[in-house]
C-alpha cells in the first residue's frame, strides 16, 4: 500500500476483512462432508447430487461449492448437463478424514471452539485474560478444564493436536539428532502422535506419555494401538506431582499455554528429574527475535490470549527460561514450518 493507486483500492484491507469468511467456508465444507463425499465417489458430482447425499439445500450447497472453487479447494468442470465438482489434490490430502495427513479434526476444533472464543477478542485485549467464561460459561481460571469439559471436547482437542503432528512431527523431532536419548518422557503428550513419530524416527527409543488420567485413558482407547510396545503411559499432573527420571523430556506446545513463572516452575522440576547429560526438547512456534513475525505465530499468540494463560515467545525468551531452570548448551532450530525446536542440556 505504498502508492496512491494502492490507497484508491485497499486490496489488502478488503482481504483481511473477509478472512474469517474464508475460514468458515472451509470449516463448513469439512463439517458437512463435502470433501469426504467427493473422495469416496471417485468421480465429479453435480451440486444437486452433493446436496441430496449430504442432506442440504441445493441453493446453499451450490454457493458453498462455488466458494470452494474460488478458494482452490475444489475444481469445477462445465458440461452440457451442468457443473461437476471434484476435490483438488490439496483437499484430498488435508481435508478428507481418511487421509493420513488429514487436518479435519483441527479444522473442527477451530470452527467449534477457537472461533467462538475469538468473538470476544476485544474483551481479551481489554482484560488480558482468556474468554472461556464468555464463550462457554466455564471458569477462565482453568483453561484445560474448559478444553476437557466433556469427553467429546477432549477427544476433539486430542484428535486436532494429533493431526498437527501428522504434518509437523517429523520436522521438529529431526531438527536435532536425538538418537542418543533412549528413555524419553513426552509431557502432555495427549493422543500420542508425536510419540509415535519419535519411536518411528528413533527406533531404539521408548517414549512415555505423561498426561492427566482421563487423557491417558482416551489415548489408550482411541489413539495409540495396543501393539505399540515402545510407547508407555504415566497418569498424573506433572505440575503438581513428581516427574520420573529420564534422559530426554519433550514439551510440545506446553510452555506457550502458561506465563513465565509457571514455565520456570515446570522447567525447574524437569531439570531436577533429568539424568546428567540428558536434556529437554521444546517444540513451539517461534517469533522472530524482534517479534516482527511470522504472522502465523503472532496470530497464535493472540489465540493464546483468548484461550490460555500463555503466549508465543522468541527463541531467546525460551533460552532464558531454560537457563533459569539450570539447563545449558541451548540450541534453537527453525524448521521453516509451523513449529520449531529448542534443545537444552543438563
Amino acid at each position: 500500500m505504498g502508492s496512491t493507486g494502492d490507497l484508491g483500492h485497499p486490496q489488502i484491507i478488503l482481504q483481511y476483512s473477509s478472512g474469517f469468511l474464508v475460514s468458515k467456508v472451509m470449516f463448513t465444507a469439512c463439517e458437512l462432508g463435502v470433501f469426504d463425499l467427493l473422495l469416496q465417489s471417485g468421480k465429479p458430482l453435480s451440486s444437486g447430487t452433493i446436496a441430496a447425499r449430504l442432506g442440504t439445500s441445493t441453493t446453499g450447497m451450490e454457493r458453498l461449492l462455488d466458494a470452494c472453487v474460488g478458494l482452490k479447494l475444489l475444481a469445477v468442470e462445465l458440461t452440457q448437463g451442468g457443473a461437476l465438482y471434484r476435490n483438488t489434490e490439496v483437499s484430498n490430502t488435508y481435508l478428507t478424514k481418511s487421509s493420513p495427513k488429514s487436518q479435519y479434526h483441527i479444522m473442527m476444533y477451530y470452527s467449534n471452539t477457537v472461533y467462538l472464543c475469538w468473538h470476544y477478542l476485544a474483551d481479551a485485549v481489554r482484560e488480558g485474560r482468556n474468554q472461556y467464561e464468555r464463550a462457554f460459561g466455564i471458569s477462565s481460571t482453568d483453561p484445560f478444564g474448559a478444553m476437557y469439559s466433556s469427553e467429546e471436547e477432549m477427544v476433539k482437542f486430542m484428535a486436532g493436536q494429533n493431526s498437527v503432528w501428522s504434518i509437523c512431527g517429523r520436522d521438529v523431532l529431526a531438527a536435532f539428532d536425538l538418537s542418543s536419548f533412549t528413555q524419553i518422557y513426552d509431557l502432555g503428550g495427549g493422543g500420542g502422535a508425536l510419540a509415535r513419530e519419535c519411536v518411528s524416527l528413533y527406533p531404539n527409543s521408548t517414549v512415555t506419555i505423561y498426561d492427566l488420567p482421563k487423557v491417558v485413558q482416551v489415548a489408550k482407547e482411541q489413539f495409540v494401538p495396543p501393539g505399540e510396545t515402545r510407547i508407555a503411559f504415566h497418569e498424573g499432573d506433572f505440575f503438581n506431582e513428581s516427574i520420573p527420571e529420564a534422559e530426554l523430556y519433550i514439551l510440545s506446545k506446553i510452555l506457550h499455554d502458561w506465563d513465565d513463572d509457571k514455565c520456570r516452575q515446570l522447567l525447574t522440576k524437569v531439570h531436577q528429574a533429568c539424568k546428567a547429560g540428558g536434556g529437554v526438547l521444546l517444540v513451539e512456534s517461534l517469533l522472530n527475535e524482534d517479534k516482527s513475525g511470522p504472522v502465523e505465530t503472532q496470530l497464535y499468540s493472540m489465540n493464546m490470549l483468548v484461550q490460555t494463560e500463555g503466549k508465543e515467545r522468541t527463541g531467546a525468551e525460551y533460552s532464558v527460561l531454560l537457563e533459569a531452570a539450570g539447563f545449558g548448551d541451548i540450541q534453537v532450530k527453525r524448521t521453516g514450518k509451523i513449529y520449531d525446536a529448542v534443545l537444552g542440556r543438563k
